[in-house]
């Protein structure tokens, strides 16, 4: 990537994640929310009070239209006229309820009716009451004033209500775009004033080349000149050009020293005193994560006589030619050196088994099988290379470079052209890797593969809804190797994509026959390896299968393990969402023991999670593992998936898990993984188990 490009991807970044012009827009009208927000609910708080004295002030209104001919009325205890006082108070349509009369007697007059069933009654009636009541003395005219009784009315508060509502719906909407609004135009002042300024002069800082600071000057913007923006310009630009100044006499002297003291004069390479430098470090950080580190040293096999045959400095073009090719292993290397004649080192950091080692020297072993030109002939070189390990070999850098050149010594004196490792049975077990490496590429071939089945368990009904398909390797001379050994090989050389896809055809055959004698509930769980899972053919050939086979949706779960996802988030998830389309139910397997952030788990489509066994086998002895179980059962049912528990080997296990809430377990308490045979006998079994406990 050019050094332009690199400018242009940090300024994309710059406007994407970190722009002040977005950070400020997003502040500006978030706190315009919450002022508009606030000011329109003291309104609306001061509309309740207004209502509430509009109820009032009607009321008072309305009796005193009404004093006078309820006065007449009682007086003369006119029946008649009363009604017709109380008829007139009906008209308004908040009066419920109107009476005229003395209180120690019945009353002369009096109606009353329902309730008005307008919808806003249940936000209304708790802010202004369902009802107010008022009334009013009704009294001679002086100069006695006898009181002859009350005129009394209920009104009724859903039409005051409503009216309410909508003023406050009203004010709230306009209180809070007058405040968004206000906040975008301070906004744009801001932004007009001093982020687009700003915004330019990055711009311009993007454009300058580190190594060259004072080639781009920052322009002077229009209108700036003497403001504070124009003096950080000038300043800007006078230190850009000091800083390449110093910096060009300083990187002179540091290159003449360092190509002096640290690297090798013919080949550039770092020298020995150097690689000690670099190793020191990587042992000591592999040494906190607690990481492997290998140590391979290169010895050229009969370097000695080609110099002889040839010249010292067609030799030289040689050793040239060669470190050449040890580059181009750089991006697996943490660090590669020139010890020395015709002797190199390469160092692998952060390294989990030694096979990788193994395969990185076999690499550099298959490169030299390519001929050197030198003097319009070609010339093949040899090598011995002498393995050791960190932590196992060593913990010091004197005590791993002193044990792999003595590897590569006595590998010398043995055979030439291969590698060793410095303990011997590490050595007799890459080797064996190796043999099955190469087997492997025939086990399908020879249907040495075949799959066993392990059911899963419904705590609802203790009922089998599902099985996990598990591939076996039948050796026919080592016996049955571990999946945790061949699995990796075959990601390692490919075999995975086509062992894949016949495990796929396999258990989507197998779940067609088993729906087809009556179990049309089953459920088939598949293990996906991380190269499966970015591998563009898998959603394709998933789909077909689902289809070939007739299998209904939810019927195929493929399990995805927690590592793989994180390898490429973003092309896992297309993968995981092509897939969801067909039919097939995801699960996060191994969950637990990788590092998955949680902004990523909630983003992905996903189904299931499983908790890994390491957890559940004793979560009942320790009490972080029992910690991390419930944690993952709270998580599963707060995103809405469910939870299924591997290794389940104990009632008291299981009684845990259920308790916790989790839905489902597989384990050797259930079942061991059964051959198919084996398992349609076991799904019987417990068909009819299920059957006679209902009964």
């Amino acid at each position: 990537m050019t050094l332009q490009h690199r400018h242009k991807e940090l300024h994309l970044k710059l406007e994407l994640k970190n722009s002040l012009s977005l950070k400020l827009l997003r502040v500006v009208l978030l706190s315009a929310l919450v002022v508009g927000v606030v000011l329109s609910c003291a309104q609306i708080v001061f509309d309740v009070y207004k209502t509430r004295q509009a109820v009032s002030n009607d009321a008072q209104r309305i009796l005193g239209m009404f004093r006078d001919p309820s006065t007449q009325a009682v007086y003369s205890l006119d029946r008649e006229m009363g009604m017709q006082v109380i008829e007139g108070l009906f008209q308004h349509e908040s009066v419920r309820y109107a009476s005229i009369g003395h209180p120690n007697e019945p009353m002369l007059a009096e109606r009353s009716r329902d309730l008005a069933q307008i919808p806003t009654r249940w936000l209304t009636d708790p802010i202004l009451g369902q009802e107010q009541q008022f009334s009013t003395k009704l009294v001679g005219r002086g100069p006695y004033s006898e009181y002859y009784g009350d005129l009394n009315i209920v009104l009724d508060t859903a039409a005051y209500g409503e009216s309410f509502v909508t003023n406050s719906v009203v004010i709230f909407i306009s209180g809070v775009l007058r405040a968004m609004a206000m906040g975008l135009v301070l906004y744009l002042v801001y932004h007009w004033l001093l982020t687009k300024p700003l915004s330019k002069i990055i711009e311009h800082l993007t454009h300058i080349n580190p190594d060259r600071p004072s080639e781009h000057k920052l322009p002077m913007l229009p209108g700036n000149e003497n403001n504070e923006l124009g003096l950080w310009i000038n300043t800007a630009n006078q230190l850009l050009a000091s800083i390449e100044r110093n910096t060009t006499l300083r990187r002179e002297a540091e290159n003449s020293l360092l190509r002096m003291a640290q690297y090798d004069f013919l080949t550039g390479l770092p020298n020995r005193q150097q690689l000690q430098q670099q190793l020191d470090q990587i042992l000591e950080d592999a040494g906190r994560l607690q990481r492997r580190v290998a140590v391979l040293c290169v010895g050229l096999d009969d370097f000695k006589g080609i110099n002889e045959q040839f010249s010292y400095q067609s030799g030289d073009q040689l050793l040239l030619a060669l470190s050449d090719r040890l580059r181009s292993h750089s991006g697996r290397l943490g660090a590669l050196a020139r010890l020395g004649g015709d002797q190199f080192a390469l160092v692998q950091a952060d390294i989990e088994q030694p096979y990788e080692a193994a395969e990185l020297a076999q690499s550099v072993l298959d490169d030299l099988e390519q001929p050197f030109q030198l003097d319009r002939q070609e010339v093949r070189l040899r090598a011995t290379i002498g393995i050791t390990l960190f932590p196992e070999d060593g913990d010091s850098t004197e005590k791993l470079l002193q044990k792999a050149e003595q590897t590569m010594t006595l590998a010398k004196s043995r055979s030439r052209n291969r590698y060793q490792f410095y303990i011997a049975s590490v050595d007799s077990e890459m080797r064996r890797r190796r043999e099955l490496e190469k087997d492997l590429r025939d086990a399908l071939a020879q249907n040495q593969l075949h799959l066993v089945y392990q059911p899963q368990v419904d705590y609802r009904d203790h009922r089998v809804v599902g099985v996990e398909a598990l591939l076996r390797w039948q050796h026919p001379l080592h016996g049955f190797v571990p999946p945790d050994l061949f699995i990796p090989l075959a990601e390692q050389n490919g075999t995975i994509i086509p062992i894949g896809e016949w495990v796929l055809d396999q258990t989507c055959h197998q779940l067609r026959e088993w729906h087809d004698q009556g179990f049309a509930d089953l459920r088939m769980a598949i293990n996906l390896s991380t190269v499966q899972l970015h591998h563009s053919e898998l959603p394709r050939v998933v789909n077909n299968l689902m289809q070939v086979y007739r299998l209904p949706a939810k019927s195929l779960e493929l399990e995805v393990t927690e590592t793989g996802l994180m390898e490429d988030i973003s092309t896992a998830a297309q993968h995981l969402l092509s897939l969801r389309r067909s039919g097939a139910l995801i699960a996060i397997d191994d969950f637990g023991t990788g590092y998955s952030s949680l902004s990523y788990l909630k983003s992905l489509p996903l189904d299931k999670i499983k908790i890994d066994k390491s957890f559940v086998q004793d979560l009942l002895e320790d009490e972080d593992d029992a910690t991390i179980v419930r944690a993952i059962i709270q998580l599963g049912k707060s995103l809405g998936m469910q939870v299924i528990a591997e290794g389940v080997e104990t009632s008291e296990q299981e009684a845990y898990i259920i308790a916790q809430g989790c839905h489902e377990g597989q384990g050797y308490l259930y079942s061991k993984p059964l051959p198919a045979r084996e398992l349609i006998l076991f799904l019987k079994q417990s068909q009819r188990l299920s059957s006679a406990a209902t009964l």
